[in-house]
């Protein structure tokens, strides 16, 4: 895992820590074979967005306790699925994409002139 790539062809970079994301909750949104989700785009989230997943049945905003889960806010980052990013993207409410800490893996789903369209700038 020391050797996994960024979509800019450099050390994958962790995402978010507190709390903890990704697919393994490492907070790095890598590519894990097992995941059918493909946890790899790190985003920064919109109100847009999570509104977006909530109603497509992935509720990131309501804390899961259980699961120490706090919920979402707008501003926090987060490994979203591949398929959820580009689905956001297409409907035209993609939230912001941390380029450093997203898995190369997703090129070949996605064009990094795309993902360079949502770079998060902060």
């Amino acid at each position: 895992m020391e050797d996994e790539r960024n979509v800019l062809d450099t050390a994958l970079e962790p995402c978010c820590l507190s709390p903890a994301t990704g697919y393994l909750r490492d907070g790095h949104c890598r590519h894990v074979p097992s995941d059918p989700g493909r946890h790899e785009v790190c985003a920064v989230m919109t109100q847009e967005f999570l509104e977006f997943g909530r109603e497509r049945g992935n509720d990131l905003i309501t804390p899961v306790p259980e699961f120490d889960f706090p919920g979402l806010h707008p501003g926090d980052r987060w490994c979203v699925c591949l398929g959820r990013w580009i689905e956001a993207e297409e409907a035209g409410c993609a939230p912001p994409a941390v380029l450093e800490a997203t898995s190369e893996a997703v090129l070949g789903e996605l064009s990094l002139a795309t993902l360079e369209r949502y770079e998060f700038d902060g």
